[in-house]
């Protein structure tokens, strides 16, 4: 494998570079993350995968958003990252675990395609709805079903934590324009010192929620595996759906599966876009 050697791929149309930390000539700064994942003068990306050492666990990942901050979790992150390590020969076994700023996750290959892996499951941890640990400032012990005033409108959030920080407004209908507008300043509501994930949600029956998606430190995605498993748990305590739900996102859908002590098991796709080196002239432009 050359030195500077990059992989990219995509869950769902949520797509990151992957990046091995033993194999780079230089350390990933947040600045060089930004210039990666822009469109116009990197690779184009949300954000990046780098593959770092482990004590704790077989593999270690650290994941950056676009904007070169760190994120807790990922799901479509965590597939894409289990899709290289098994592609790419780092492991044999279908079966591996994987530590993301100190919590351990298991990940399963659960779909080939012509030797290639195409799906992958990924136990996601535990739903938290404690307030201080999502972290949420609110008066109450948990935020379910409580309102939220935004501007001009007033939502009704439910905040639960995958290991990251989410915000799930229940909506009657989805709107973009909605999305575009609100998803920012919820995102950097004063309720939220580290800031939160956001996604709309609409409940179809008991089986299927179909969401959009402002991700924290990137913007507008396609699609995410950690707000799956939020929208998933958010409903759930809010009664909505039942313990077996498929979520439905403009990218495709993933199938999330929540046992009565509220671990998140998540089920999708991934696929590879593109590999390649990176251009040491990419490098001296930082």
């Amino acid at each position: 494998m050359q030195t500077n050697f990059f992989v990219k791929s995509h869950g769902l149309g949520n797509d990151y570079i992957v990046l091995d930390a033993e194999n780079l000539s230089f350390s990933l700064r947040p600045e060089l993350v930004i210039r990666l994942c822009d469109v116009h003068f990197g690779i184009g990306s949300d954000g990046i995968l780098l593959k770092v050492p482990s004590e704790k666990a077989d593999f270690g990942l650290r994941i950056y958003n676009t904007d070169g901050s760190l994120a807790e979790n990922c799901g479509n992150g965590l597939r894409i990252f289990s899709k290289f390590l098994y592609d790419y020969k780092y492991t044999q076994s279908k079966k591996f675990t994987v530590e993301i700023m100190g919590r351990i996750v298991h990940c399963e290959i659960t779909g080939l395609f012509d030797g290639k892996v195409s799906q992958v499951q990924v136990d996601m941890g535990k739903a938290n709805f404690h307030c201080p640990e999502i972290p949420a400032i609110f008066s109450k012990e948990e935020c379910i079903n409580e309102n939220l005033n935004c501007g001009d409108k007033t939502f009704a959030i439910t905040c639960v934590s995958m290991g990251n920080p989410h915000c799930v407004v229940l909506r009657n209908e989805l709107d973009m324009n909605e999305v575009l507008t609100y998803g920012t300043q919820i995102e950097n509501n004063e309720m939220f010192p580290k800031r939160t994930n956001v996604q709309f949600a609409k409940v179809f029956d008991r089986n299927r929620v179909e969401i959009r998606i402002w991700e924290r430190g990137v913007g507008h995605t396609l699609a995410s595996g950690s707000s799956s498993c939020a929208v998933a748990a958010a409903m759930l305590r809010n009664n909505l759906i039942d313990n077996i739900v498929t979520i439905q996102m403009q990218g495709g859908e993933l199938h999330i599966e929540i046992d009565p002590e509220w671990n998140v098991r998540m089920t999708g796709a991934v696929a590879e876009i593109a590999q390649g080196t990176l251009s040491s002239e990419v490098l001296l432009q930082i």
